[in-house]
């Protein structure tokens, strides 16, 4: 899969949520979509990358935003994530890892020398047309929504 760049059209994808909703990124057409993509519930980054989307979510709304978040968890374990850390917003279940793969956040990693293979924290900014405006590489987990806001108003 050849990397995404800005201006291409983000992939579709339909998969199911932290309830067992049915959801695909078509659902969101006519909405600036924050996509971002996490390695894993419940862990110290993940949750601070989380938790900025929720204590400025209502801002990012205002500004016409729908948060999604992605990562290779279960359902179950997204729905405990988000009962835990009260977040408002849709987290998307990827077991089979068709999104990671599809928007090439499935990477390679290493840690302590062991390589292995997981997601790659990235946040894309999809517009209303489904054109990806705008890609994070390097996600500040402290201020990933501020990172947003200030990536939106270069734009």
């Amino acid at each position: 899969m050849a990397e995404l760049r800005e201006g291409q059209k983000a992939p579709g994808f339909t998969s199911k949520d932290q309830n067992g909703d049915t959801i695909s990124l078509s659902d969101f057409l006519g909405k600036d979509v924050i996509l971002y993509f996490y390695p894993k519930d419940d862990t110290p980054g993940c949750t601070a990358e989380a938790c900025s989307f929720r204590d400025n979510y209502e801002s990012l709304l205002g500004k016409g935003f729908q948060v999604l978040g992605v990562s290779t968890d279960d359902e179950k374990s997204h729905h405990k994530f988000i009962t835990k850390y009260s977040l408002p917003f849709p987290l998307i279940a990827d077991t089979g890892k068709n999104i990671v793969e599809s928007y090439g956040v499935w990477v390679e990693k290493n840690m302590y020398g062991k390589k292995y293979m997981g997601v790659a924290r990235k946040t894309f900014i999809i517009g209303k047309d489904g054109i990806i405006k705008k890609i994070i590489a390097k996600v500040d987990t402290q201020n990933s929504s501020q990172q947003v806001i200030d990536a939106v108003n270069d734009l």
